[in-house]
């Protein structure tokens, strides 16, 4: 045994270890020693997208993911714990035309340098069941599913908007839109008008609702109520504002113009209606109004994501148009607003400014009418400016409503909803704020959709047996549009039905789909005649979903939203995906930067700068260490590109190691807290993985040479020191349980430090105890710094007597060893502390009182009898004088 720790040796050792018995290949039924079923569990991280490099985020989720799979398998599971790539998208592209090679050689590149770089952090990854989204073998079922679902009508065509950038003739994805301007061309971004794929995700809307509250649990309460919200399920009226607008003879939408409201209590105070600027009747009143028809233009020229829907400038126009109120027969007048959607609800929205806060920004700014309908006790209403009870509809009554006077919200919405429905111009309905799944994207890098077009047949769905169609990898985007429609070898196909020529489908689907399903396909894997196989149903639905928060809402819903079609379809036997789900906190740096005179700030990577501390050791100034000129100090944010504040895990390995990433990722911070980077904590967690080293070679005579442990024939020195590990064991097995692994990291380190103080003779006994503690520390150690552990275990002798650590039993703690015979209690005088006394675990209240009074530190406290002598058993004595 070496007497100094080697990180790459020591690594290096391990995994070959690892790789030469296949350690992590799961099988599904595993037996354990008595030949029973193992209890399954399944532990899936989030998979990565290939960018080319990990970076700490991944480290850290990865890690956690590996702590489980470690501490549940020496604990008797079967454990699964897999990996794969998200491997289409908008990123591939984009370094596609600024390197000008294909995604697909991008991407299979930058997958084989991180595979080597998961492999170098000693996870715990069965790669027999890596699946990869940009491989036929896999995109294929994409593909099937699509036709099933397409068959089912839950998938169905119909015109959509998208962001549409005129100089680079290509539809844009929303994160691609800066400023309303395209992110390439610089161009202001159109709405447009084009035909698309969606996927009924609102039939399933009450039941991915009623199951964020009835089936998931083992989920944080934060991200199941961002599920419900973006779900967003609304009870109201929707109802029609009758007209007699008609456009070459014919009453424009059979004469009524249809909107939802939530607070129909308030439509006696509607004073104008707004349509999206796409609305039949925007589009008839623009006919000779010029002046419409290029703010309409203007409104088209614009993101359509509905964060910017909701925080941009609302500008609206009058159309010189009236509908008449349902109830009161007033006449109303309809104005295009730019902050009207047309996918939304029928594209039209009541105009209420006295009691909606938009409505009442948009009815200042053009000085239209502002009806009070809705009063609260000793709260006096003015147009002056906003105040938030103005859209209170709890603690409100009616006015000035004409019957529906003195109204609470509930009955108000009754009565409105009663008489609308009897003059067949409304009815209460539930709305959602979900709206169905667009999965149509107008790029080459994803998976083709499978639809053929015929001049005679239309569109024609390919053949099951003709599948997959396969994205040809040689193109190289330019940023003019979809290459595939210049792919002739991909365009031309004949028509399945008629056999006449045709064209293939050119747009692909969105990326969200190869997520919606990628971790069943780990349980199946080289699955060539289904989608999933009978092992889903044994390792399905998954125990442990771990990834970032910033995947809380559309990945998952799109994930369960698949699930439940699925097993609709009686491929799965299951309603919810996954069983627990763990949030991993964000990884911090500081950031650093210089300011061009331009404003533009240039970020500096940390590594590359030096800071002078003041005598408190707080940072009071940086220079970049290339030239020694000021940097200015920009404060700790999310690691990211963008910041460029990345610690590259690569460089922590091969200085440090990947048991000091890995301990220093757990020690730093509760898995679900954010993580701020600190080198000198890095520093650190090498320090003490080199104790433990030396630890274990200064003792290894001792512990390879150790007999079996007489617990009867301990003195109180070894019987103390056996307590105190157990102790720990205790701490560290409940804390492991709790997913609190910052905690078990201090429990090792409080392990150490007291097999260390214990300074052990070299007696059978003591040496016993020895090798038990360290058995225990070691095991408890490694699911967090697997190689040192490994290998300690292996040099110590611990292999030959209990097998290979990674099925090594899960130390149990001995309560006999937590028995004391002698207990400490505390003396209080007066309630307040003035010393200890140790008394025997088994004394009467009388010994104990006698030991107290006669305790130094509590006699200078007395002053004759006390008045009363209260004993709390096992822990304390007061002392009444």
């Amino acid at each position: 045994m070496q007497d100094k720790y080697s990180p790459a040796e020591v690594e290096q050792s391990a995994q070959q270890h690892w790789t030469a018995i296949d350690a992590y290949k799961a099988v599904e039924h595993a037996k354990d020693k008595n030949g029973k079923d193992k209890q399954k569990f399944y532990a899936c991280s989030m998979l990565p997208y290939p960018s080319g490099k990990l970076h700490m985020g991944h480290v850290r989720n990865y890690t956690i993911n590996d702590v489980m799979y470690r501490y549940l398998r020496m604990s008797g599971f079967n454990v699964l714990m897999p990996m794969g790539w998200d491997a289409f998208g908008m990123p591939a592209e984009n370094a596609a035309m600024a390197n000008g090679v294909p995604p697909a050689q991008w991407t299979y590149s930058n997958i084989e340098y991180m595979k080597k770089q998961m492999q170098a952090m000693g996870l715990a990854i069965d790669w027999s069941r890596e699946m990869t989204a940009c491989t036929p073998e896999y995109y294929k079922w994409n593909q099937w599913m699509f036709l099933k679902m397409l068959e089912k009508g839950i998938i169905y065509k119909k015109t959509g908007t998208v962001n549409w950038d005129p100089i680079d003739q290509t539809v844009l994805a929303n994160e691609q839109v800066i400023d309303g301007r395209g992110w390439r061309s610089g161009a202001l971004i159109e709405k447009r008008e084009i035909p698309m794929y969606y996927a009924k995700i609102t039939d399933y809307a009450e039941e991915l609702l009623e199951h964020v509250e009835t089936k998931l649990p083992g989920w944080p309460e934060r991200v199941r109520l961002m599920q419900a919200n973006w779900i967003g399920k609304s009870t109201g009226v929707r109802f029609a504002f009758p007209h007699e607008i008609k456009d070459d003879g014919k009453l424009i939408n059979d004469g009524q113009l249809w909107v939802f409201t939530t607070r129909a209590d308030t439509v006696m105070g509607v004073t104008f209606c707004a349509v999206a600027p796409e609305h039949a009747l925007a589009t008839y009143a623009a006919k000779n109004n010029p002046a419409l028809q290029d703010f309409i233009a203007e409104c088209k020229k614009g993101s359509v994501i509905e964060a910017d829907m909701a925080t941009m400038e609302k500008k609206g126009m009058p159309t010189g148009l009236f509908v008449t109120h349902p109830l009161t027969g007033a006449q109303v007048e309809v104005w295009v607003g730019n902050y009207v959607l047309i996918t939304y609800g029928d594209g039209a929205v009541m105009g209420v400014p006295a009691h909606d806060e938009r409505d009442f920004a948009f009815a200042k700014k053009y000085n239209l009418a502002i009806r009070q309908v809705v009063a609260l006790e000793g709260k006096t209403y003015s147009t002056d400016a906003w105040e938030e009870w103005y859209g209170d509809k709890e603690s409100g009554k009616t006015i000035d409503s004409g019957k529906y006077d003195h109204l609470d919200y509930a009955g108000a919405v009754d009565a409105v909803a009663a008489d609308l429905s009897a003059k067949g111009l409304g009815e209460k309905k539930i709305t959602y704020r979900l709206r169905d799944w667009g999965i149509s994207r107008q790029r080459y890098w994803g998976t083709p959709i499978p639809i053929i077009h015929c001049a005679d047949c239309g569109d024609v769905p390919v053949p099951e047996k003709d599948l997959p169609v396969v994205l040809p990898e040689d193109c190289v985007p330019d940023g003019s549009g979809n290459p595939l429609n210049k792919h002739e070898k991909f365009l031309k196909v004949d028509c399945p039905s008629c056999g006449k020529p045709a064209r293939r489908e050119t747009d692909t689907m969105d990326t969200f789909v190869d997520s919606s399903w990628y971790y069943m396909r780990y349980t199946s894997p080289q699955s060539n005649e289904a989608m999933v196989d009978a092992r889903n149903d044994y390792w399905m639905p998954m125990d442990q979903y771990i990834g970032g928060i910033e995947h809380a809402v559309l990945h998952l819903l799109y994930a369960r939203f698949w699930t439940k079609v699925m097993r609709d379809f009686g491929l799965v036997k299951f309603d919810e995906p996954f069983t627990n789900l763990l949030t991993q906190g964000m990884v911090l740096n500081e950031t650093y930067y210089r300011e061009e005179s331009n404003g533009k700030k240039i970020w500096i990577n940390p590594a590359d700068v030096e800071l002078s501390f003041d005598d408190k050791g707080r940072p009071v100034s940086a220079i970049l260490k290339s030239d020694g000129q000021p940097v200015q100090i920009g404060g700790t944010e999310k690691m990211s590109k963008s910041k460029n504040n990345g610690i590259d895990p690569q460089a922590q390995i091969d200085q440090y190691g990947a048991d000091t990433a890995r301990l220093f990722t757990m020690f730093a911070s509760p898995p679900e807290q954010t993580l701020e980077w600190s080198g000198t904590g890095v520093e650190g967690a090498n320090r003490f993985l080199r104790r433990v080293w030396a630890f274990g070679f200064n003792h290894a005579a001792r512990i390879g040479g150790a007999g079996a442990l007489d617990a009867a024939q301990l003195d109180d020195k070894l019987k103390t020191l056996r307590r105190e590990v157990h102790k720990i064991l205790q701490q560290a097995d409940n804390d492991l349980k709790r997913i609190q692994y910052n905690t078990v990291v201090s429990a090792c380190m409080k392990m150490l430090n007291t097999l260390e103080a214990a300074k052990l003779d070299d007696s059978p006994a003591a040496n016993a105890v020895l090798a038990e503690s360290f058995s225990v520390f070691l095991r408890v150690l490694n699911p967090i710094t697997p190689h040192i552990t490994h290998v300690l275990w292996q040099e110590l002798g611990y292999a030959a007597k209990q097998g290979d650590i990674l099925d090594a039993d899960w130390p149990q703690v001995d309560n006999a060893a937590l028995e004391q015979s002698e207990i400490e209690m505390m003396v209080q005088v007066n309630g307040k502390l003035r010393g200890s006394v140790t008394v025997a675990k088994d004394a009467d209240k009388a010994s104990i009182e006698a030991l107290a009074l006669a305790n130094e530190s509590v006699q200078k406290f007395l002053t004759g009898a006390p008045k009363k002598v209260i004993v709390v058993p096992g822990k304390l004595i007061n002392i009444v004088v």
